[in-house]
């Protein structure tokens, strides 16, 4: 009768174990997917602003109008589609002078097996020449 019911303690024993490692596992597959994200958007987040003074620069560079820009990461990660909606060209004494009015969108590359899923950042952003 005794070793009956210490195996039956021992069974009860490892049922509450098994519980909760299954669960301290659910939670850090949780954590490592929350992690991963932010990364991503932290990634994406840099890559809108780098694409945001390229096109600053391609304005600037140039004396035509220009109404957008695409930029592709170099590791194909992320792309930005970049339009130009107003310019804002015055005369000296205007404080909106040499000002341009930007709507940029980031986007993940769905081809890229690093990106682990979709993400879209969008921006409006007035921006000094």
């Amino acid at each position: 009768m005794r070793r009956g019911f210490g195996m039956i303690q021992v069974i009860f024993f490892m049922v509450i174990l098994s519980g909760i490692l299954a669960m301290s596992m659910k939670y850090a597959s949780i954590t490592v997917k929350q992690t991963e994200d932010l990364y991503i958007k932290e990634q994406a987040e840099l890559f809108m602003q780098s694409a945001i003074e390229l096109a600053l620069l391609g304005i600037g560079s140039t004396a035509t109008q220009i109404n957008k820009v695409e930029v592709v990461s170099d590791d194909k990660r992320f792309t930005a589609d970049i339009n130009i909606t107003q310019y804002y060209v015055y005369g000296e004494n205007n404080d909106s002078n040499d000002t341009i009015d930007m709507y940029i969108v980031v986007e993940t590359n769905n081809t890229n097996p690093k990106n682990s899923r979709k993400l879209k950042l969008k921006r409006r952003s007035l921006q000094r020449l």
